[in-house]
């Protein structure tokens, strides 16, 4: 697909009104993408400390939820299965991939919960694919008409007109063409019945034309993203090569993915997904969306609070961030076998990857910060600790990095208790591979994504924009194979995680400024910070923008090799805050990358 098809009309209604309404937010934060073309900035002096306000608004704590009666670390760990090929399609592994409602016990003290999963699997299969080798993937939709969660028909992209339960797949990370990127308006219903504006082929086509690293798959249908990750559609996709395998790094059963999510989850096993408190009069208000989802149990691989035994030596562990909006700060600490911690600290982490592939050299760390849709490569040495007892613990406040909803302390146990089957031949490489730095004096051009929310007089959230709304003109369009620099100016309280598709770009810098004099002014007040040495030099897709400062990433806008390429020719994808409520809710945007 080049530009794709064109879509039906916005729908009428609250979107248009929150256009007007909202102009005094969205009409100002425009103006921030001009000051990369007038250079209009400035280091002052330190200003003041001030509070921006930060909404009222807290996930609603059901008090049905079971999360508190739930025993931890009495379930294993469960290793998502390798999903195999179904044949072969033009010479290239075909998959097969149904999407299904299906019945899974997620607790040892829960019944069984209804999930929506991929081959009725929860976490979904993991694909296993090799650089320069393609395959094609056919996802089929056999989901019933009606959601098991709550649906909000006024936010973008949802509207009463529009089928209930609708689906498309994001190979997260991926270099691919657009109509095998999961457009969020590329959706289809149950047997392909009803397909949105952008809906091109049924089957998908992957080239893995990058670097072995961890990408991820999930659900991105406009207006249902955040429901449709939350009932299940998720799941993992090791790219691999050559590299990785010269590296002689843990390898079969010791290299385990983690995919961490949370959850509320009702006495009956079932999901549950609270919804806006009412009361606020503003009608902009949407009446069941919330603005971030925190929930108080912690699930890995679709178990709740697992335990996993190892053996004393070391192990690849592939972690995943796929909540819906927690951030996690985690730490590895001794405990007894009850999981309390004894005050000792566990094992290091080396970090040997992140989003696109490896770093250039190992990083020893102690703690680690993952955001939603953030990837970790780590190895963890459990040699000399025979029957000790570790558990990985979070204390990432939400929203992050000073929010103050509910914060789950612990994430899943480790148990040395595996006797060691063989001598450890696996190895910490002292080098891993090359990174090559983009430099910003490479770039064509720069560009400002200024990143908003905007409330109720009475606190409550109304919407989350990044420049302007999802139905407006694309605004963003790269020359394909040209080197950009884009400066995301967080005007929020929060931490947001912004994911861009197609590429992977490098973090440059980040800089505080002063949020009260922007956008008349974009005056900064200290000097540019450099990311810390597990993010450059790297690749990555995601990266956190942290509040009151500008977070300048650079990016080198390839498509595909041996994609003809003509002038004029637009490829249409999407840049978006990876907290899946505020994309849901106009934190997000299209752009084009043009011949």
């Amino acid at each position: 697909m080049k530009a794709g098809k064109k879509r039906a009309d916005a729908e009428p209604g609250r979107r248009d009104f929150l256009k007007w309404t909202g102009a005094a937010v969205g009409g100002a934060l425009v103006l921030g993408a001009a000051f990369s073309q007038r250079a209009r900035h400035e280091i002052g002096p330190p200003a003041p400390p001030r509070r921006r306000r930060r909404h009222g608004h807290r996930t609603p704590k059901p008090e049905s939820s079971a999360g508190p009666t739930l025993t931890k670390f009495v379930d294993r760990l469960r290793i998502p299965s390798v999903i195999s090929p179904s044949g072969l399609l033009d010479g290239v592994p075909f998959y097969d991939v149904n999407m299904v409602a299906f019945r899974k016990k997620l607790h040892r003290d829960l019944p069984p919960t209804t999930l929506w999963g991929y081959n009725a699997r929860y976490p979904g299969p993991i694909f296993e694919a090799r650089r320069g080798h393609p395959i094609a993937v056919r996802w089929r939709n056999s989901l019933p008409a009606h959601h098991i969660l709550p649906l909000d028909t006024t936010i973008h992209g949802a509207g009463p007109s529009l089928p209930e339960v609708r689906t498309v797949v994001h190979l997260h990370g991926n270099k691919v063409l657009p109509d095998s990127d999961g457009y969020p308006e590329a959706w289809f219903t149950n047997g392909f019945g009803q397909t949105g504006p952008y809906f091109e082929n049924q089957v998908y086509h992957y080239a893995n034309d990058q670097q072995a690293t961890t990408l991820w798959y999930h659900d991105h249908a406009l207006g249902i993203t955040r429901l449709n990750i939350y009932a299940g559609l998720a799941g993992m996709y090791l790219l691999r090569d050559s590299v990785e395998d010269d590296l002689n790094l843990p390898s079969g059963p010791y290299e385990i993915p983690l995919m961490i999510q949370d959850r509320f989850f009702n006495a009956d096993g079932s999901l549950l997904y609270p919804t806006q408190t009412p009361g606020d009069p503003d009608p902009r208000v949407p009446p069941l969306w919330i603005p971030e989802f925190f929930g108080d149990t912690v699930l890995v691989n679709g178990k709740i609070w697992p335990f996993l035994k190892v053996e004393p030596r070391k192990y690849r562990f592939r972690i995943l961030d796929s909540s819906n909006a927690r951030f996690y700060r985690l730490t590895l600490n001794e405990a007894n076998a009850r999981g309390e911690p004894t005050g000792r600290p566990g094992p290091p982490f080396f970090q040997i990857g992140s989003d696109g592939g490896f770093l250039p050299a190992p990083v020893r760390l102690n703690e680690i910060t993952i955001a939603p849709a953030e990837r970790l490569d780590v190895i963890i040495d459990f040699s000399g600790a025979d029957g000790k007892v570790f558990v990985l613990n979070n204390d990432a406040k939400a929203p992050f990095p000073d929010g103050d909803d509910v914060v789950p302390t612990d994430v899943m146990m480790f148990r040395v208790t595996r006797r060691l089957r063989g001598r450890d031949t696996s190895s910490l490489p002292t080098s891993l591979a090359p990174v090559p730095l983009l430099e910003a004096a490479s770039a064509v051009k720069t560009r400002d994504l200024v990143l908003s929310e905007q409330d109720s007089d009475a606190g409550s959230p109304i919407i989350a924009l990044i420049n302007t709304h999802w139905d407006e003109p694309v605004t963003e369009d790269p020359e394909a194979g040209s080197v950009e620099v884009w400066r995301l100016v967080n005007t929020t309280e929060d931490a947001h995680p912004i994911h861009v598709h197609l590429v992977q770009f490098q973090v440059l810098d980040r800089q505080p400024f002063d949020v009260a004099q922007f956008p008349d002014r974009l005056v900064f007040t200290g000097p540019a910070v450099q990311p810390p040495r597990n993010e450059r030099p790297a690749f990555k897709d995601t990266v956190q923008s942290f509040p009151g400062e500008v977070t300048r990433i650079i990016a080198k806008f390839d498509l595909p090799s041996g994609t003809p390429v003509n002038r004029g020719d637009r490829f249409r994808y999407v840049f978006h805050c990876h907290i899946v409520e505020h994309e849901e809710n106009q934190m997000m945007r299209p752009y084009d990358v043009v011949g």
